[in-house]
C-alpha cells in the first residue's frame, strides 16, 4: 500500500491572563491590554474561515483555557480594557490624561498592515511620527483622538469581515465618529467574539477540524515539577535561591483544561499542547493520567533525545527525514503516549519569513519543501512503488495568531495560495494529528525516562529561567506557593480565588518578559500583572502583601545594547522604520555611549535576519549628513570561525595592526555613501578579492539599511558568521565599528 505524505498543521491560539485583580470587581474585570478582544476579531475565527472553503484539508487548532475564558468575558460583557473604555468615551469627557493614551497606544500594531491601508488612519499616524507627539497634543482636536482610538479597533478587523455592510460603511466615514457608531463598533466585535468557540466545535463535530488544548494557564510543566530541570540542557544555568518544586499543581492544571474542554466541545480530550512545547520525564504520567493521547514537542527537543543533530541541506530540508516525520510511542504508568515533533524551520518560514514574500511565491516555496521531504523519504524505499511505502507524518505547528499582523491582509492571500495548491493534491494530504495517529499509530517508542527535558526554544527553558530577573520572579512565586501551602485549609472550593490567583501567576508568559531576551513596549504591564497575581494570593489568604511584591520585578528601560529577540523583516528604503526594527539586535556607537567613548558619526547599529536575508542598519548622529559629514566608503567584511575557506586581508591601507583588523575574511562588501553604489567581492585565497555579482539592496536617506541576502553568502545553515565594518575615505582606513570587535550571528 501506498501513502501521501501526511501533513499536520497546528495552530496554537493563546493569550495571557490579562485581567487585574486588583481593579477588577464581581461585575467589571478590568484588563490591562485588548489583545484578546483585538486578536478575536482578527486571527482566531477567519484562520477557520478560511479552512471551511477547503473541505478536504483537515487541521488541528489550540485553544489555550485561559484565551477561552477572556473571550468569554468579552462576550458577556463583563470585561473592560483602557482601549475599550476610550472608544465608548464621550469625545466631551475626554482628559488630557486620555488624550495622551490615545496618542501613545491607538497606533499599537504594525502600521504596514494595520494602519497604512486606511487613509485616515495613516495620516493621523504620520502626523504623529513627522510632527511629534507634542504637536499633535497641541493641534488635534478631541475629535481627532476620539478616532484614533477608534481606528485602532476598526484596523484590528480582519479583511475576510471587510464586505460585511456596516464594517465597510465604518471604513468609508473615514473620522468624526460618535458615541452611537463607536458602541456599534463594539457590538459588531462581540458578535465576531460570540461565534469562535461555536465555530470551532462544529468543524470538529463534522470532521475537518481538531481541537486540543493546554494545562490551565499556559505554565511550564517541568519547571512547576522542579526548576532545576533547566540544568538538564544547560547544566551550568544559575538558578533562582528557591528551588520550585510542586508537581501536584500539574495534574490541577490539566485536570482543570480537561474539564473545561469537555464541557464547551462536549467530547473527551485526546491532545494536549504542552505549553511552550515543554516536555520532561517528570511531567508524562501527570498528562497521561489527566487522559490525554497525544502530546507536541519541538525537533530540538526530539534531537536532545536521540543524542541526533538534525542536519540541513543549503535549501533548509533535513538529511534524516524519518527520524522526524513520524510519530513515538511513550509508555508510562498510566498508560501509552504518543509523541509527535514539529519540524522547526518550516513552522518558522511561515511565523517569520513568509511575511515578506509574495503570496503565490511564499505558498510555491512552502509545497516545495513539502514535495522535496516526500522525494527524499523515496529515497530509501523500492523503486517500483509509486508512492510511499509507509505513513510518514510532517508536523508544522507555530503561533496562530502574532505572525499574520506582518502579512498582507492578514495573511488570507498567502492561505489562499497555499490551500489551493493543496486541496486537490494526491500526494501531501493534510490530516489531523488524532485522525493519523487512529490509522497509523507510533510503531517506534522513546524510553519515557530518555525524553529531554526541553521547549521549543533551542531545545531549553533560558527563556523562562536563569536570567537574573527571571529567577527573582521565581523566587517570588516560590514564597506565594510556600504561603498557600501553609493554608491547608485554602482549599481550591473554600478559597478558590487564591488558587485561580496562584495559577495564573505560574503561567509562563510573566518569564518570557523578563530579562534578556524578549522586551516590548508593555514590559511593565506584564511586570505589573505577574505581581498583582501574586498580590491576590496574600489578600485572598488573608495574609500581609510582601514588599518585594509592590515593587517591579526590574527596571523597564529600553536602553544600551542588545542581541536579536527574533526574525525582522524590514523594508530598505533608508527610513528606519521603527516597526520594521523593533526585535533586531541593537548597538551602541560612540557618543551615544556617553562622554567615556569616542565621538562617532555612526551613533547605533542595528542588525537581525529572517530565513532569506541578513539585514543592516546604520543611525547616524545629529545633524550628520553621511553624503558630506561622513568618511564616503563603507566596508563590511565577513569572518567565518572553525571555516575552511579561501580568506584574504581587508584591502585597506593604514589598518592598526589589532584585533580583528589582522584578521583574514572570506566576503567583502563596499557601499559608497554617496551614490549608494555597491560592490561585493569574495576571497579566491593567495590575498586575492574577486567581485562578484550579488543582490543586496541599499537604502539611504535618515539612515543607512542593507539587505544582503543568505544566497550572496555561501554559507550553511547554523553556520556562524562574524561581521566588522569599517568606514574609510580613498581607500585609507578611518573608522571601525563596533567598537567591541565584531557582529556575530548565526544563519537561521
Amino acid at each position: 500500500m501506498s501513502h501521501p505524505l501526511y501533513v499536520a498543521f497546528i495552530w496554537h491560539q493563546h493569550q495571557p491572563l490579562y485581567k487585574s485583580r486588583a481593579a477588577s470587581t464581581p461585575t467589571r474585570e478590568e484588563y490591562r491590554l485588548p489583545w484578546v478582544r483585538l486578536h478575536g476579531i482578527k486571527d482566531y475565527l477567519d484562520l477557520i474561515l478560511m479552512l471551511d472553503r477547503y473541505p478536504n484539508l483537515h487541521q488541528t487548532v489550540n485553544l489555550v483555557p485561559s484565551l477561552i475564558l477572556q473571550i468569554e468575558d468579552y462576550v458577556a460583557g463583563k470585561a473592560i480594557d483602557p482601549y475599550l473604555d476610550l472608544l465608548l468615551k464621550p469625545v466631551e469627557d475626554y482628559d488630557i490624561q486620555d488624550k495622551q493614551y490615545a496618542i501613545d497606544r491607538g497606533f499599537d500594531g504594525n502600521h504596514h498592515t494595520l494602519i497604512d491601508p486606511h487613509p485616515h488612519y495613516r495620516k493621523l499616524y504620520e502626523q504623529r511620527q513627522e510632527n511629534g507627539i507634542s504637536w499633535c497634543m497641541d493641534h488635534w482636536s478631541a475629535q481627532d483622538f476620539v478616532d484614533v482610538i477608534t481606528w485602532h479597533n476598526l484596523g484590528w478587523f480582519d479583511p475576510l469581515f471587510w464586505d460585511d455592510p456596516a464594517i465597510a460603511a465604518w471604513f468609508a466615514q473615514a473620522n468624526n465618529f460618535g458615541l452611537d457608531e463607536r458602541r456599534q463598533i463594539y457590538a459588531k466585535q462581540q458578535e465576531i467574539l460570540t461565534q469562535i468557540i461555536t465555530k470551532h466545535k462544529e468543524m470538529q463535530d463534522r470532521g475537518q477540524l481538531e481541537v486540543t488544548t493546554t494545562p490551565y494557564t499556559h505554565p511550564i510543566l517541568p519547571l512547576l515539577a522542579d526548576t532545576n530541570s533547566g540544568r538538564v540542557a544547560v547544566p551550568e544555568m544559575k538558578l533562582p535561591k528557591k528551588r520550585f518544586q510542586w508537581p501536584e499543581d500539574i495534574p490541577r492544571h490539566l485536570h482543570k483544561a480537561r474539564e473545561m474542554y469537555e464541557d464547551r466541545f462536549d467530547r473527551p480530550v485526546r491532545g494536549l499542547w504542552p505549553s511552550e512545547q515543554s516536555v520532561s520525564p517528570a511531567v508524562l504520567p501527570y498528562i497521561a493520567e489527566a487522559g490525554f493521547q497525544w502530546i507536541v514537542s519541538d525537533e530540538a527537543v526530539l534531537g536532545w533525545t536521540l543524542k541526533h543533530f538534525f542536519h540541513r541541506d543549503g535549501a533548509g530540508n533535513v538529511f534524516e527525514p524519518e527520524l522526524m516525520y513520524r510519530p513515538y510511542r511513550l509508555e508510562t504508568d498510566h498508560g501509552d503516549l504518543s509523541i509527535v515533533f514539529r519540524d522547526h524551520r518550516l513552522s518558522d518560514l511561515i511565523g517569520f519569513t513568509y511575511s515578506s514574500m509574495k503570496p503565490n511565491q511564499a505558498a510555491a516555496d512552502l509545497v516545495g519543501h513539502l514535495e522535496a521531504i516526500g522525494r527524499s523519504l523515496k529515497h530509501n524505499q523500492a523503486e517500483t512503488i509509486k508512492g510511499l511505502e509507509q505513513p510518514w507524518l510532517v508536523t508544522i505547528a507555530l503561533d496562530g495568531e502574532n505572525c499574520w499582523e506582518f502579512y498582507e491582509k492578514d495573511g488570507m492571500p498567502f492561505l489562499d495560495a497555499l490551500y489551493s495548491r493543496l486541496n486537490d493534491r494526491d500526494d501531501i494530504k493534510l490530516v489531523t494529528v488524532s485522525e493519523f495517529l487512529e490509522q497509523h499509530p507510533p510503531t517506534v517508542t522513546l524510553p519515557a525516562e530518555s525524553l529531554h527535558s526541553g521547549s521549543w526554544v533551542d531545545g531549553n527553558f533560558t527563556t523562562w529561567i536563569g536570567d537574573p530577573a527571571k529567577n527573582r520572579a521565581w523566587d517570588l512565586l516560590f514564597d506565594a506557593r510556600q504561603t498557600l501551602e501553609n493554608h491547608p485549609e485554602a482549599t481550591e472550593e473554600s478559597n478558590p480565588d487564591a488558587w485561580e490567583a496562584m495559577y495564573a501567576a505560574e503561567g509562563s508568559d510573566w518569564f518570557w518578559w523578563f530579562g534578556e531576551g524578549h522586551s516590548s513596549s508593555q514590559d511593565a504591564i506584564f511586570d505589573a500583572l505577574f505581581r498583582e497575581h501574586l498580590a491576590a494570593v496574600y489578600t485572598a489568604l488573608g495574609e500581609t502583601i510582601p514588599d518585594a511584591v509592590v515593587h517591579p520585578v526590574e527596571v523597564h528601560e529600553n536602553v544600551g545594547d542588545r542581541i536579536p529577540q527574533s526574525f525582522i523583516h524590514p523594508t530598505i528604503d533608508g527610513v528606519g522604520d521603527e516597526q520594521d526594527w523593533s526585535h533586531a539586535g541593537r548597538i551602541e556607537v560612540g557618543g551615544s555611549r556617553g562622554t567615556m567613548h569616542r565621538s562617532s558619526p555612526i551613533q547605533r547599529i542595528f542588525y537581525g535576519f529572517d530565513h532569506l536575508s541578513f539585514y543592516l542598519r546604520l543611525d547616524f548622529g545629529a545633524g550628520v549628513d553621511p553624503r558630506k559629514d561622513c568618511p564616503p566608503e563603507l566596508h563590511l567584511l565577513w569572518y567565518y570561525p572553525d571555516r575552511a575557506m579561501h580568506t584574504s586581508p581587508i584591502p585597506l591601507l593604514g589598518l592598526p595592526d589589532v584585533e580583528p583588523l589582522n584578521y583574514r575574511f572570506a566576503h567583502h562588501l563596499v557601499i559608497d555613501l554617496r551614490s549608494q553604489s555597491v560592490t561585493f567581492h569574495e576571497s579566491w585565497g593567495d590575498d586575492h578579492w574577486h567581485a562578484r555579482s550579488c543582490q543586496i539592496q541599499v537604502g539611504l536617506k535618515k539612515c543607512l539599511e542593507i539587505a544582503i541576502p543568505w544566497s550572496d553568502l555561501p554559507m550553511e545553515p547554523d553556520w556562524t558568521l562574524n561581521l566588522t565594518a569599517i568606514l574609510a575615505e580613498d581607500e585609507q582606513f578611518k573608522d571601525r565599528l563596533p567598537e567591541g570587535g565584531l557582529i556575530s550571528l548565526c544563519m537561521p
